[in-house]
């Protein structure tokens, strides 16, 4: 579809793309950057991610708290913008400005279970609006008496009773919550459902709960999903395919067995490994496996996400690559799970106790690249105007703890200081030598 063409879509074909296995196309997420803020403070979120998902299949995105999962979801609802790539939605691109027709036909085709239920729903509005709001500004109902029907057939759906809408949010427990969230999501009817981690603040029982109701609409009605979350362990029960993204690069993407038996990226290999075994014994002695990336040279050779085979994608330099396809040629699962004897624990107690001991120890114990604090508050910044030599010994200890924002703006602050007074000094000697030849 070329550029002419994307132009002149004003709504959304029935069905997408088709690819060689037969597969319906539905979302194409392609080189996608999203960037906040501009100059010195902006924050490159999500970098170069790809991904397709295929249409009723759910397609899951996994990554540690940060990692930009939650900002590839809402930059395919067109929340957040893209700064560069593209997203397309059936063959057609949704990013970027496009017709208010089209821009109606993704909301109503598109729909996002949030992770926060009490955040995301209206606490003034009863639970009988909050699921009709979609309803009411789509007009998806003949008259009243069709939009009540429809409205008290899924809030038994998802588990509720039809009592419960004459009520308000705060009345209903987090699991209760989160099923008016699902109810007013499938109430639309979507074909395409974003769920940001909707179980990650539910009690296990009710979990299971949660993805039961979400399978059986899919199985019901057809419905794909883009399902984001960190615990691999829900995920392997609920996903056809995993990306697996770490601060905001996707470095892997697989079917769900595949993904498991051969994690072929370092950081897929600590996530898996990180999944506790439900026998204490064994989950006490289970070594971790810690992903440090610094074991990656990309100083020349630039990694990119290449398909090794069997649909598996990893993120890889031109070295890595050519490693991780032999690996796999070798058609051996690959073993993630290792359960230390007393020895090798006693060695390894041992071993972290003396890196604790020594203060050069760095790498694995920063949790943070960039201290919490470093926020380049502009109080530094007027302090170091007024104190312009303090300013500058603050920017010099700032840089030398990696306090990088506060560094730049007290060296701003200091160097306009002595800027102004030097250009004072200077117009005061203009003046004099003036007067002097007067």
């Amino acid at each position: 579809m070329n550029s002419e063409t994307e132009h002149r879509v004003a709504h959304l074909p029935e069905h997408g793309p088709i690819d060689e296995q037969g597969r319906e196309l539905l979302l194409d997420v392609r080189n996608v950057d999203i960037t906040f803020g501009k100059g010195d403070n902006a924050v490159r979120a999500v970098k170069n991610a790809s991904f397709k998902v295929y249409k009723g299949e759910t397609f899951s995105l996994v990554g540690e708290s940060g990692s930009g999962k939650t900002t590839v979801g809402r930059a395919v609802i067109r929340v957040n913008p893209c700064a560069a790539g593209e997203i397309y939605y059936k063959g057609v691109k949704i990013s970027g400005k496009i017709p208010h027709s089209l821009d109606r036909d993704v909301i109503r085709n598109i729909q996002m279970i949030f992770q926060d239920p009490a955040a995301s729903l209206n606490e003034r509005a009863t639970v009988d609006y909050i699921i009709s709001e979609g309803l009411y500004n789509f007009h998806l109902y003949k008259n009243e008496e069709d939009r009540v029907k429809k409205v008290e057939t899924m809030i038994e759906e998802v588990g509720l009773l039809p009592e419960h809408l004459t009520r308000y949010p705060h009345e209903f427990s987090g699991g209760q919550r989160q099923r008016i969230g699902v109810a007013r999501a499938m109430v639309m009817e979507p074909e395409f459902v974003i769920a940001d981690e909707p179980i990650s603040a539910l009690d296990v029982s009710i979990r299971a709960q949660i993805l039961n109701l979400l399978t059986k609409f899919q199985k019901e009605r057809g419905v794909s999903y883009l399902f984001i979350a960190h615990d691999l362990s829900i995920v392997r029960y609920i996903s056809d395919r995993i990306g697996v993204i770490y601060k905001g690069d996707i470095v892997e993407v697989a079917t769900t067995e595949e993904l498991f038996n051969y994690p072929m990226h370092p950081y897929t290999h600590s996530l898996i490994s990180a999944i506790p075994i439900p026998d204490p014994q064994l989950e006490k002695n289970k070594a971790l496996y810690t992903y440090d990336p610094s074991i990656h040279d990309y100083s020349t050779d630039k990694p990119e996400l290449v398909d090794i085979g069997n649909g598996h994608f990893v993120y890889g330099n031109k070295k890595e690559i050519e490693e991780y396809k032999a690996l796999r040629a070798k058609n051996e699962p690959l073993r993630t799970v290792h359960i230390m004897n007393p020895e090798e624990k006693a060695r390894k107690e041992a071993e972290e106790k003396e890196k604790e001991k020594d203060p050069t120890t760095v790498g694995s114990n920063f949790i943070l690249d960039r201290p919490i604090h470093d926020t380049g508050n502009i109080w530094l910044g007027i302090l170091s105007f007024l104190l312009p030599i303090f300013g500058l010994i603050a920017a010099g200890i700032f840089k030398r703890k990696n306090y990088i924002r506060n560094y730049k703006v007290c060296k701003k602050g200091a160097l306009i200081c002595l800027g102004l007074l030097g250009a004072v000094i200077l117009i005061f000697l203009i003046l004099l030598l003036i007067a002097a030849v007067t």
